[in-house]
């Protein structure tokens, strides 16, 4: 065997015309082979730097004859490479492949199989299908678990060959096989068939899964990762399965791979779902933080991954990482992007328990050097005021001293923040208002500015000189962007309601109503500025009324994901999916989509959300081919029964109305019949709800009776 770095001398440019006289001059006096296999090793080289060495198919094929291990791996390399864009010459290798298949080596068996797979033309594929009938039962296992990959080659190139061949059903006997790496590639050529959207539908038996959790421990790190992903194959119908099943992969947790400890996590978030112990649902979530707290001490690279996916663990599962929210505080040498990961993390697992330290800890970041790092640190001192009332006033201080540092981003960020304070507790901090108002020649973002704008109509009966700040802010009005057009709009408004009584303040509502309605040009500034003259000039009470009607509370509720989408969100925990948190359908061509089965040992509140994943299309009629076809022992007429499913049985809305969550729970089994015309002549009478998810990405007003929902977040979601 070559030692390392001594092959780096092959890695040269040369010409087709060299390497083909090499190859001519090596068939005499080469009793080795060593002139052979020096002359494929440029060529491999020059392949490798991206060189055509296509036109030395004929010279290269010739050296298959040679019995030599090493020559051959270079020559079946070779085919791999442009095998398929040499068709019309690909034919005078087949008879190698035979010969090679049938060889006493199963090295050369297995080598000859896998390259065929590679070449998916019709004449390869011909001479594949038989052969790997024969290599799926070879006595040899190593020859076996080649020919199981090579399954899902073929099912990609020709899914009706394989099909009708029964490749699948052979790969199904596979999965029973007493070698633990057979099973592991017969799990993973059936997963990458039944991941294909036209692919055939992977479900798995009790007797079966308990099968492959026996060839667990036997496997290698990547076959245990296959097994552990086929689990998600199997629907509990007891709860006493699921439990037994959890109980018996809870031992990879410790496992030193990181992709097996994600994908154990991944199981066992499945399998959570129908169970009912709460003990043994506790000792899950207990024993997975450790785990995943280890995945932080790895590279940058790994810790993103880790913290996107404990991102959404700690959505559905808060116990797993509860006590250990200073495992996330930021060190000076992360990076951006794992700084901005754990600042997250840090405010979904703040407590009253812990809001002193992470708010310490924000503290400390917003003096940090990096100006995004700092600004989303004072966002996240709001958002834990507005998270945690016991932290509120502690929270407040905290603002005030920074606005004080009169740093331009961080006053601004701060101003912002105070804002939704105000609304989430209103009539307590507003003493703050003179301190904000001090600092307003230092806001030149249209956020802030629209933010301390807001204030100023709010709270303008408060404001002695709000007229004149209002006033000053007027200059620039028509050069504003829109988001702070519309604020002074309204906070001009406000203001005159407050003070309807003054000359100036009619002054001034008059000039910025006349701006919005003349000389503006975009039409929701142009349509605020009729509606609110209108109002004013038919009955400036109710226009009152209206503009200052009682703003509701707000939440963080809006940070939550829904629970339906976080359920299948967490069926992907260690793929790419986990880390841009969408389904890999939205994403990724062909891929087929993944949810939560409904079955007697769903738990009532993952039956809840469950979402049904959309049926494939089927074609509108049926499909005729001429000629008299193979014979088949079973009919020709074939009915597809599609599995029912109780949220199938009804069409959803296409906007659904945005509900309390107490009322939710309640409606999910009621039935909705949208089939029935309405018999409403009007042409827009359906579009009531059309923007409906039009919602904006800020904190959320606290819906009526909710505050039942809210007891017990911090231990799990399942309320």
């Amino acid at each position: 065997m070559a030692q390392p770095g001594q092959d780096a001398k092959f890695f040269q440019r040369g010409k087709i015309e060299e390497f083909r006289a090499e190859l001519q001059a090596a068939e005499a006096k080469d009793k080795k082979f060593m002139k052979r296999k020096t002359a494929l090793k440029k060529i491999v080289a020059n392949i490798t730097m991206g060189n055509d060495m296509s036109p030395l198919f004929i010279d290269v094929v010739q050296c298959l004859g040679t019995p030599l291990l090493e020559i051959k791996k270079m020559v079946y390399l070779f085919l791999i490479n442009y095998g398929r864009s040499k068709s019309d010459q690909i034919h005078t290798v087949i008879p190698n492949f035979l010969q090679d298949c049938n060889d006493r080596n199963p090295l050369i068996r297995a080598l000859a199989i896998r390259t065929m797979s590679y070449i998916p033309i019709p004449v390869v594929t011909d001479a594949l299908s038989e052969n790997l009938r024969h290599c799926l039962k070879d006595r040899d296992p190593y020859v076996r678990k080649t020919a199981a990959i090579c399954v899902a080659k073929l099912y990609s190139a020709d899914p009706r060959r394989a099909e009708k061949g029964g490749f699948v059903e052979m790969l199904r006997d596979l999965m029973l096989d007493s070698n633990a790496t057979v099973v592991a590639n017969a799990v993973a050529a059936l997963s990458e068939i039944g991941d294909r959207h036209d692919g055939v539908i992977f479900k798995l038996n009790l007797a079966t899964t308990n099968k492959l959790l026996a060839a667990l421990g036997e496997s290698s790190e990547w076959g245990q990762i296959y097994i552990l992903d086929s689990l998600l194959r199997y629907i509990p119908e007891r709860h006493a399965d699921a439990e037994v099943m959890a109980e018996r992969i809870v031992v990879q947790l410790q496992h030193a791979n990181s992709a097996v400890v994600l994908t154990t996590i991944k199981a066992l978030l499945y399998l959570m779902n129908y169970m009912e112990s709460r003990r043994l649902i506790d000792y899950c979530c207990k024993k997975m933080g450790p785990p995943l707290v280890t995945l932080l001490s790895s590279g940058p690279e790994v810790q993103y991954v880790a913290l996107r996916n404990i991102l959404l663990i700690i959505q559905r599962r808060p116990a797993v990482l509860k006590n250990d929210v200073k495992v996330f505080f930021c060190k000076y040498n992360d990076p951006i992007y794992v700084k901005l990961a754990k600042l997250e993390i840090m405010y979904r697992l703040a407590r009253a328990e812990n809001a002193k330290e992470v708010l310490a800890e924000l503290q400390e970041y917003a003096s940090e050097v990096d100006v995004d790092f700092v600004r989303k640190a004072v966002r996240s001192i709001g958002r834990l005021a507005i998270k945690v009332e016991a932290a509120s006033d502690s929270c407040i201080q905290t603002l005030l001293g920074l606005i004080e540092t009169k740093v331009t981003y961080v006053v601004q960020e701060a101003v912002i923040v105070t804002k939704d304070i105000f609304r989430r507790y209103p009539g307590k901090y507003e003493g703050i208002i003179p301190t904000l108002c001090e600092n307003l020649d230092s806001l030149d973002e249209p956020e802030s500015k629209a933010a301390m704008i807001w204030i100023l109509g709010q709270f303008a009966d408060r404001i002695d000189n709000a007229d004149d700040l209002l006033d000053d802010l007027l200059y620039t009005f028509l050069d504003e962007s829109v988001e702070v057009q519309l604020a002074l709009l309204t906070a001009a408004v406000k203001l005159f309601i407050y003070k309807s009584k003054s000359d100036t303040t009619k002054e001034l509502v008059h000039k910025v109503l006349k701006w919005a309605t003349e000389d503006v040009d975009n039409p929701d500034l142009r349509d605020r500025g009729f509606m609110y003259w209108r109002m004013l000039a038919i009955n400036p009470s109710v226009a009152g009324e209206v503009v200052l009607a009682e703003k509701p509370a707000i939440t963080t509720d809006s940070d939550r994901m829904d629970r339906g989408a976080l359920d299948q969100l967490l069926l992907h925990t260690g793929t790419l999916g986990s880390i841009y948190h969408k389904n890999p359908e939205t994403f990724i061509r062909n891929a087929a989509g993944k949810a939560l089965s409904d079955s007697p040992a769903l738990n009532t509140h993952s039956r809840a959300v469950l979402v049904p994943l959309p049926r494939p299309p089927l074609p509108p009629s049926a499909i005729s081919v001429s000629g008299p076809g193979p014979s088949e022992s079973h009919n020709s007429d074939v009915t597809i029964t599609m599995p029912a499913r109780a949220a199938d049985t009804r069409l959803a809305p296409l906007v659904p109305p945005v509900q309390p969550a107490h009322q939710r729970d309640a409606d999910t089994n009621s039935d909705h019949d949208d089939d029935e015309p309405t018999g409403s002549a009007d042409p827009y009478s359906n579009l009531d709800g059309a923007f409906g998810n039009y919602l904006a990405d800020e904190p959320r007003p606290i819906a009526a009776g909710n505050s039942r929902a809210r007891h017990g977040d911090e231990d799990d979601l399942l309320f």
